[in-house]
């Protein structure tokens, strides 16, 4: 690339901001229409543009563009960044964030146009530097927002997890944990961790463990059932399985697993019944007086 090239991008983009930034913000709100509306106002799309456009302006200084992760173009990469996560959560598609640096291609070229028409070698340098830049920066935004996004997504399904595995306090000393669907890793991890705070923060002694609504019992199931038993004896707690199914039960058989020992019930209520057996406590049905 020729210096000439290299050094007259800056002094354009200083020379027509006015005229770029009018037509930029213009185009934007023309593309995003009434989709964004009630979203992103104008006058905030305006302080972006404005703030992004001195940015970039600040880091070419020197007539060269370079690598977009070199440190002169740290500010940007930071502007762009709050603004793709901020987008993200208001819904953006990555696409629709990228478009708030490609669309800034349509008024710089026309302006490259108007002031080195006359120079073709000069004006095909100076938008194959544009375009080359923008694409970066474009890609940069669409890079942070995916990111942003799987972050939302795992935090969302993180707190799903612990949604999904409410560690409830029957009675004095009796916890329960009914579980609802497919037994994982990454649950079990959730669930041993929901059980043993509770166990520290009631002092209970006995925990049951409800899998009337997991679908499946395998024998990675089981292993991961077996875990949650064993860090809770560790605590000083002892656990109770309810919600043994007959196809459960039946799979459990075949599989050959051993539960160690483990109290096994049918339903909650006959393990419940067992857990206030083993706390010294009966339930005595009380006749009604007429």
């Amino acid at each position: 690339m020729s210096q000439n090239g290299k050094s007259r991008l800056p002094a354009i983009l200083a020379k027509y901001e006015a005229d770029i930034l009018a037509e930029w913000v213009k185009e934007q709100v023309a593309d995003l229409g009434a989709r964004r509306s009630g979203t992103l106002r104008e006058a905030e799309l305006r302080d972006q543009c404005r703030e992004f456009f001195g940015l970039v302006k600040d880091a070419m200084h020197d007539g060269t563009v370079g690598d977009i992760q070199e440190p002169r173009w740290g500010r940007s990469r930071e502007m762009l960044a709050n603004l793709s996560r901020s987008r993200a959560l208001q819904g953006f598609s990555p696409s629709e964030t990228a478009s708030f640096v490609f669309s800034l291609k349509r008024p710089l070229f026309t302006r490259l146009r108007q002031e080195l028409g006359s120079d073709g070698p000069a004006l095909a340098e100076a938008t194959w530097i544009s375009t080359e830049l923008l694409d970066r920066l474009g890609l940069f935004t669409t890079e942070v927002q995916q990111k942003s996004r799987e972050e939302v997504i795992a935090r969302q399904q993180q707190e799903m997890l612990e949604l999904s595995t409410p560690v409830v306090k029957l009675w004095e000393g009796i916890l329960a944990l009914p579980m609802i669907g497919t037994l994982d890793s990454a649950r079990t991890q959730v669930v041993m961790e929901s059980l043993l705070q509770r166990i520290v923060e009631t002092g209970s002694g006995i925990a049951i463990i409800d899998i009337t609504g997991v679908p499946l019992v395998d024998t990675l199931t089981a292993q991961h059932l077996l875990k949650t038993v064993t860090a809770a004896r560790l605590m000083g707690a002892e656990c109770i399985i309810s919600g043994i199914r007959p196809q459960i039960a039946q799979t459990i058989v075949h599989l050959g697993v051993e539960l160690g020992g483990v109290i096994t019930k049918a339903t909650l209520a006959d393990a419940f019944a067992v857990a206030l057996e083993r706390t010294g406590r009966t339930v005595t049905r009380v006749s009604s007086r007429a």
